[in-house]
């Protein structure tokens, strides 16, 4: 077995290429952006370029590739396109750019709606004007409604003048006619004889474009799809098996009438004749003219006309028949028999995997993700097939990193010898299976198979945990390799991996656990795991049954050998990537089941009907009055909250307007009229615009400080108010979120207060990243949410920066040491009263002293003080009488105040409320009593105590199937990150419980994200760009029109950082705390610019290197990004809170390895807070952000706007962009962003003689041209040039002096070692100062402070 040849990589033309090439020439002449004076448009310029540039080049891709970069289609193409210049050259050059950009996966325009219009045109139900008359009719006879819409558009193609209706016909039979054409190409392809490549490629694209698919067996699965074709409802197993006996029926009837040499076909029951070989055999023998006229009887072909032979090969008709009338195989029950985990075979096939390289050319056999889906079968189903790929693609890359590392070699006596080490990969010692158990009836392979592995960890400490911590369910791999090399062989890793390691066999398998000394599991639980002497430890694994089924059945039929007997290396792989299992498992149950998505959801999934029909003003069970709780700061906040709404507030005392807040909102009945009124007015009268407010006081909660709840603080935006309001509502919101615009606030605010108004419903948190579940975490905890209802289920809780544990097992041990503290207070209480006995031994001992002792006395007392009729009430009553003085002594004294009777009262009542919560606390807690394991405990928890519940979407995907087993429930489910997490991860967690009878309890669903930022990571290429894996519900809702909240003000930037990014999204402003806070508003000191873009040329005449493919780096800006770092830091900078991104992982390494060697260590200095990429940075911010663009030859994957708008907008205070400037600033889609850097010198201008903080303001107000004054007469200011890669980062600089950049008290190790390069950048030698000036140019001197001269040239050689 050996893997297919790479295909060959499209190098992009590198920017002197570009400007070489005649193209750029005549774009520099009539479009290029920069040329102000450009020449007329010229029709004669397309049709030149499109014949000498375009098919003289038979389509290059390099020539293609050039003209869409030079703008070509947006600045010359399409702004100047009209009908009257239209012509085949002209429309043919339009789509080769669009499919370029298509290929370069960059939109190629905005004009969706226009597109849609007129391709609904070709595909509406007057198409069927291309069907043969009598299918027509048998197609109206089965839906009469649609009989009555074809004899409208009849009626009106008689009404249209004769030149209109041969258009709307031409329009009409275009799809019958390209498919005529595609079918007599294909006839035109020889079956043995060489054929061309264009006819393979057309047919190729054809299938594409009809069916979207471009496998043959999902085209064949897809023609008997379980869908009805005319109403578009999914059909059950019973009703395609109807189906199914109808067909072969009428077709056993037809045979009977008309076709006497079928009589034995016709009188066999179905279950004989329908399948392939018995259709095969009673039709084969048949004359084509007989088959024809078969085929015409049931309206398959046109009527064959007497003494005429049909012109169809015998082929196609019998063909025609059998696949029509044959059994259907179910897909349900292939995929209950496929194995989840891949083996070698499926690893390595490049047809069913493709290569980590995808030129975006040509068609692939891969299912594809779009708008809309068939049924949730279809939707589920073809998610399932991407999932399962993109795992066994990521898998493929570990065992190929992992074996490779760990060297397998041919020993001297022919076994195997490993010459290196894996962290990720263990030689395995021994290997048994110890069960395979019976299969359940009606299946053929076993419930479950169980092996013991063997393996000697005699690794480092910490690898030894990481291994010994592999825990339930975590997925290995069990590897067989047979090398072939001799000991000593060098690993190529450009050469096939298969034959240099000799692999032979990969079986997945499922962790149980670590066996004890006395061979049993060691359980997850909250005790301690025990520890194992020696370095031999054993784990007992899950193997795949259906796997392991077939491997058996080919040992024994075929004679092949024992797959289980061979393995001698077991892999694991980091476990936030390896739920692949779990995800799949779960998409195939949920395949097995009636899967019940609300009603009000499932066309939404699907992709039809009213996009806007989930949102709350169209559901019929919208929510009139909403306790907005403590949203509001002030009634005035509450006006400016909803501009265009007239506010009534309930009292007029303005001292009584203060929040709580209840607001009554005007709710239409039914679905509002659609309909104007008699006047022409609309329906928004007064009264619809009209909000009741009605302030209200939360009752007293007694008297101790810790009783007052916790209020919000934040005064929330109108915009972030309407989220907050829909989410409250039923139905789904979506919130668009962009940078800084506080969309965790939002999402927490959400879900206090739909905890504070349905407290009988229950949350489901759902986010992508640990990191970002415990920021939601950390601001509930600061809400007024009571901490017994919140549980974070998964393995992030560690991370949580509290010293709270909500995990499962945390809150079951907070649970009982609350038990035991309010117990305590009973205790306390009981004494107080002077009642013996132990009343608090028990939750349950406790609930009878509250019933016979606590509530007599309150009732008592209630008799004495309450209001009686026509009598003053006394107010010293209320204290006199009060029982439970005693109890409250250690509160804050006097309790009762004394100035008014129901203050009092309402003092008591809180009191009182706080004792009764005592007892209603410990009658939830006597279930812990009841239930004595940890992990019933933990259960009942999830099931019944706790109210807002958290987990990623991994969680949710692995634990499905325990969780329904539990009968967990919830209401609602709130969504962060939506926009990065996968499709069908943003599914699942709907589905987490079991429908009630028959449906859904989801009321809500609240979707927070941002489409504009950077998508779910999808690492093939295929697969992200072909299949449109990358793509997330969030997204594609967005796409389809579902409406959204868009938050409009931003608080995290400044403001001229924010314009850098704020052309993306709608109306994005800033509040007003980014203008007038002092670290907004004073300059970056030792920085002359909040954000500069600084030009790196080559540096030792090289710019951007491939030591490996894909891993880019470029040494000069690697540099220069430390240098500036390591200058910032000398300036007083905390290295903390400067971060330092780029867009490759390779430069990500280079820039670490030089900060170890050039500050690392040093404690002046000190490492910044991260070095890391764009990608991995999303969600997270900093103050001062340092970014690499690494590019010179090509713009690479920046030109994805996303990953722009990511990296533009991490900075709080400063952004600092180091790239080559002459190649991305020719980027139309990057243009927006790259004007405004561009607007501002190019070289980096530094103020070395100001010490961070400085008290300087920012230039924002000057204009350009005193901006560049100001440069001039700063007496603080030097420049440095570009050309130098390097910057001296001593601020006091000593007069005809070279300093080290370093520092001062620590020199370099070795003033001779080449630059760092561990991640085999090509390394130079240290240039002296002699050859550094690279330009060419001199130094340069510049006025400093104290009259001395900086010569910037001379870089200091550590910095070099």
């Amino acid at each position: 077995m050996t893997a297919p040849a790479q295909p060959k990589k499209i190098v992009a033309p590198t920017v002197s290429q570009i400007n070489a090439e005649f193209v750029t020439q005549l774009a520099c002449k009539y479009w290029a952006p920069h040329i102000k004076k450009k020449s007329p448009f010229d029709i004669k310029v397309i049709e030149d370029i499109y014949e000498k540039e375009i098919v003289k080049s038979r389509f290059a891709i390099r020539k293609i590739m050039l003209l869409e970069f030079s703008q070509y289609l947006e600045n010359y193409l399409w702004m100047n396109y009209s009908p009257e210049v239209s012509s085949k050259a002209y429309l043919m050059s339009i789509c080769c750019m669009v499919n370029e950009k298509f290929r370069e996966n960059v939109p190629a325009w905005e004009e969706v709606d226009l597109i849609r219009s007129q391709v609904q045109q070709l595909i509406s139900l007057p198409m069927w004007m291309g069907l043969q008359p009598a299918r027509l009719e048998l197609e109206l006879k089965k839906t009469p409604k649609l009989r009555k819409f074809w004899n409208l558009i009849k009626k009106n193609d008689e009404k249209m003048d004769p030149e209109a209706r041969e258009q709307a016909y031409q329009e009409r039979r275009f799809l019958s006619q390209l498919i005529q054409k595609f079918i007599s190409v294909l006839k035109s392809v020889p079956l043995s004889d060489p054929v061309t490549m264009d006819k393979v490629h057309y047919c190729e694209r054809f299938i594409e474009l009809m069916i979207d698919l471009e496998l043959l067996d999902m085209l064949k699965f897809y023609t008997g799809f379980e869908i009805n074709d005319q109403t578009g409802n999914a059909l059950t197993e019973n009703e395609m098996t109807t189906i199914h006996y109808d067909r072969i029926t009428s077709l056993q009837r037809a045979a009977f009438a008309h076709f006497p040499e079928l009589y034995d076909f016709a009188l066999s029951n179905v279950a004989e004749v329908d399948t392939r070989e018995s259709l095969v055999k009673f039709f084969g023998p048949l004359s084509s003219n007989t088959l024809h006229q078969v085929a015409s009887y049931l309206c398959l072909l046109p009527t064959l006309p007497k003494a005429e032979d049909t012109t169809f090969d015998k082929g196609f008709l019998l063909e025609l028949l059998v696949s029509r009338h044959e059994r259907r195989i179910s897909q349900i029950q292939q995929l209950n028999q496929m194995p989840l985990y891949p083996t070698e075979k499926i690893i390595w096939d490049e047809n069913i995997v493709p290569t980590e390289y995808y030129s975006g050319e040509g068609c692939l056999a891969l299912p594809k993700l779009n708008l809309q889906f068939l049924t949730l079968h279809d939707y589920l189903l073809r998610n399932f097939n991407l999932f399962r790929l993109e795992s066994t693609y990521e898998i493929r890359q570990d065992i190929e990193d992992s074996v490779s590392r760990m060297k397998p070699w041919l020993s001297e006596y022919g076994g195997v010898v490993f010459g290196g080490w894996a962290r990720m990969a263990q030689p395995i010692v021994a290997f048994t299976v110890v069960e395979v158990a019976k299969p359940n009836i009606g299946e053929n392979w076993p419930t479950r198979v169980r092996a013991d592995v063997t393996i000697n960890l005699n690794v480092r400490d910490h690898i030894k945990d990481e291994w010994e911590g592999l825990r339930k369910h975590d997925v290995c791999f069990l590897i067989t390799v047979r090398p072939t090399k001799p000991y000593g062989t060098k690993f190529d890793r450009r050469r096939p991996f298969i034959e240099q390691v000799g692999l032979v066999y990969v079986r997945g398998c499922e962790i149980q656990g670590m066996l004890d000394d006395k061979g049993r599991v060691i359980e997850d639980g909250p005790e301690p795991r025990p520890s194992l002497r020696g370095e031999s430890r054993t784990f007992r694994v899950f193997l795949d049954p259906n796997q392991y089924q077939q491997d058996m059945t080919n040992t024994i039929q075929n004679g092949a050998e024992d797959v289980y007997e061979t393995f001698n290396v077991i892999m694991r792989r980091k476990p936030k990537e390896n739920n692949f299992k779990a995800v799949l498992e779960t998409i195939r149950n949920l395949m097995n089941t009636d899967c019940v998505v609300p009603d009000w959801l499932h066309d939404i999934i699907l992709g039809y009907g009213d996009p806007s029909s989930a949102h709350y003003s169209k559901m019929p069970n919208q929510i009139a009055t909403l306790d907005f709780n403590d949203t509001f700061l002030s009634i005035e906040h509450l006006k400016t909250s909803f501009p265009g709404h007239n506010v009534k507030v309930t009292v007029d005392d303005p001292a009584l307007q203060i929040p709580p807040f209840r607001i009554t909102f005007p709710v239409r009945s039914g679905k509002g009229k659609k309909r104007k009124d008699v006047d022409g007015e609309d329906e928004d009268t007064e009264e619809a615009k009209t909000l009741i407010v009605e302030p209200h006081v939360i009752p007293n909660r007694g008297p101790y400080p810790y009783n007052q709840p916790k209020r919000n603080t934040i005064q929330f935006t109108h915009t972030q108010i309407e989220a907050i309001r829909a989410g409250m509502q039923p139905g789904l919101t979506m919130v668009v979120g962009p940078p800084g615009t506080g969309k965790t606030d939002v999402a927490v605010q959400i879900i206090s207060n739909i905890y504070h108004n349905f407290p009988e419903q229950r949350t489901l948190i759902v986010t992508h990243s640990n990191q970002a579940l415990n920021q939601l975490f950390e601001k509930i905890m600061a809400l007024d949410i009571d901490e017994r209802h919140l549980l974070r289920l998964g393995h992030g809780e560690e991370e949580l920066e509290t010293e709270k544990d909500f995990s499962r097992y945390g809150r079951v041990n907070y649970v009982l040491a609350r038990r035991i503290e309010l117990l305590e207070e009973v205790k306390r209480l009981q004494k107080s009263l002077g009642v013996p006995g132990d009343a608090s031994y028990t939750c349950e001992t406790a609930g009878y002293f509250f019933l016979y002792q606590v509530m007599s006395r309150w009732e008592e007392y209630i008799s004495k003080v309450k209001n009686k009729s026509n009598t003053m009430p006394d107010i010293t009553e209320v204290s006199t009488f009060f029982p439970f003085h005693e109890y409250f002594a250690n509160a804050p004294q006097p309790i009762f105040k004394g100035r008014s009777y129901e203050e009092d009262m309402e003092i008591a009542e809180g009191c009182f409320r706080h004792i009764k919560k005592i007892f209603t606390q410990l009658e939830e807690f006597r279930a812990s009593e009841l239930l004595r394991s940890g992990l019933d405990r933990s259960k009942y928890l999830l099931v019944k105590e706790a109210k807002i519940i958290a987990m990623t979407c991994t969680h949710a995907a692995l634990k499905r199937h325990d969780l329904v087993k539990l009968g967990f429930k919830y209401d609602n489910i709130l969504m962060e990150e939506a926009a990065q997490i996968l499709e069908i991860e943003t599914f699942i967690p709907l589905l987490l419980q079991n429908p009630q009878d028959g449906f859904s309890r989801l009321k809500r669903w609240i979707m927070i994200g941002d489409h504009h930022q950077l998508p779910p990571v999808i690492k093939n290429m295929a697969f992200q760009k072909y299949s449109n894996m990358e793509q997330s519900l969030f997204t594609r809702f967005v796409r389809v029109g579902v409406p959204t909240v868009d938050l409009d003000a931003q608080g995290r930037a400044r403001a001229s950082l924010c314009n850098l990014y704020n052309w993306r999204y709608k109306n994005l402003g800033n509040l007003p705390h980014v203008q007038l806070l002092p670290e907004f508003s004073t300059a970056n000191a030792g920085l002359l610019y909040d954000f500069q873009l600084i030009n790196v040329e080559d540096f030792q005449g090289v710019g951007e290197s491939e030591p490996n493919p894909y891993f880019y780096q470029n040494l000069g800006e690697a540099e220069y990004v430390v240098a500036l770092f390591m200058y910032m830091c000398l300036l007083g900078y905390p290295a903390d809170k400067i971060s330092i991104l780029t867009t490759y992982n390779g430069q990500k390494h280079l820039i670490r390895d030089i900060i170890n060697r050039r500050c690392g260590s040093n404690p002046l200095i000190g490492r910044p807070n991260k070095v890391t990429t764009v990608d991995r940075f999303q969600g997270q911010q900093n103050d001062y952000i340092l970014l690499s663009l690494v590019r010179t030859r090509a713009v690479g994957h920046l030109r994805d706007v996303r990953r722009l708008v990511v990296a533009m907008s991490r900075a709080r205070l400063g952004l600092y962009i180091f790239a080559r400037v002459s190649l991305f600033q020719n980027c139309f889609e990057l243009t927006p962003a790259f004007s405004q850097l561009t607007a501002r010198p190019l070289h980096l201008h530094i103020i070395p003689t100001e010490p961070f903080p400085t008290s300087r303001k920012t230039l924002l107000q000057l204009p350009p041209a005193m901006v560049e004054e100001s440069e001039e007469v700063q007496s603080q200011e030097t420049e440095l040039e570009t050309e130098e890669e390097a910057m001296p980062a001593q601020a006091d600089t000593v007069p005809d002096e070279t300093t080290d950049a370093s520092s001062s008290q620590e020199t370099s190790a070795s003033e001779t070692e080449t630059t760092p390069n561990q991640t085999g950048a090509s390394s130079s030698p240290e240039a002296t100062p002699a050859d550094s000036e690279i330009t060419g140019t001199g130094p340069v001197t510049v006025p400093a402070e104290n009259n001395t001269t900086h010569d910037v040239t001379s870089i200091p050689r550590e910095t070099k």
